[in-house]
């Protein structure tokens, strides 16, 4: 339930910022290069949609790989896998039929399964597209990672402050930093940013973080 709380926070806020947006900022660049605002929204609220997706599938017999496990630095960021990763966005944009399509796609998507979630037995384990069998909480663990990641990216690339909900950031930094925490002094969103390759000029880096026992996830 309280990986319930953090996804619907960002599903809320994210799909607010998506369901305003213009032609004009959908055509921005974003740091996740070719992408711009449109392919990384449509790659973000897909994020989303592989959860109904594992749900539908057969559930393997037991959990074998852990949240942090999901981005380990193998096939999954191949250069094949990249290439279609990126192309898939791009075509997913292509489609739209505006700006703020994206956007009203993620609160009918959440409208529809969260009841769903809710209503999953405890324990319940899903198997990934890459073909993780992974207990249903952590794989929602790297679905909220997922949009809050991609939220800073595309707050930064609209020149906004990130909408980051608290409940979300909690969530990221425990995935990140484990029960120790990020280093005293640091704030929540300077140390996700480090962590995660997306500082700010000025801000502490990845350098700052050594010894912190942070995981430094293998991303795309």
């Amino acid at each position: 339930m309280r990986l319930l709380g953090a996804l619907g926070a960002e599903c809320g806020r994210l799909g607010g910022v998506l369901a305003e947006l213009t032609e004009r900022e959908a055509a921005a660049p974003t740091r996740c290069a070719p992408w711009d605002v449109a392919a990384l929204a449509a790659h973000t609220v897909g994020a989303l949609d592989r959860v109904p997706v594992a749900l539908d599938g057969e559930a393997p017999p037991r959990a074998e790989v852990s949240a942090a496990g999901y981005y380990a630095p193998d096939v999954r960021f191949s250069p094949e896998v990249d290439a279609d990763r990126i192309d898939s966005a791009v075509r997913a944009a292509a489609r739209h039929g505006d700006a703020a399509e994206p956007g009203r796609r993620l609160r009918e998507l959440w409208g529809h399964l969260e009841p769903r979630l809710a209503g999953e037995p405890e324990g319940r384990v899903v198997r990934t597209r890459h073909g993780d069998a992974m207990a249903l909480e952590d794989f929602l663990l790297t679905r909220v990672f997922e949009l809050v990641v991609h939220g800073i990216d595309l707050a930064d690339a609209l020149g906004r402050a990130p909408w980051t909900s608290p409940e979300g950031a909690e969530a990221v930094e425990l995935l990140l930093f484990g029960e120790a925490g990020r280093p005293e002094g640091m704030g929540a969103l300077s140390g996700l940013r480090a962590a995660t390759g997306r500082h700010l000029e000025g801000g502490p880096t990845a350098e700052d973080l050594k010894g912190s026992g942070v995981r430094f996830l293998a991303l795309g």
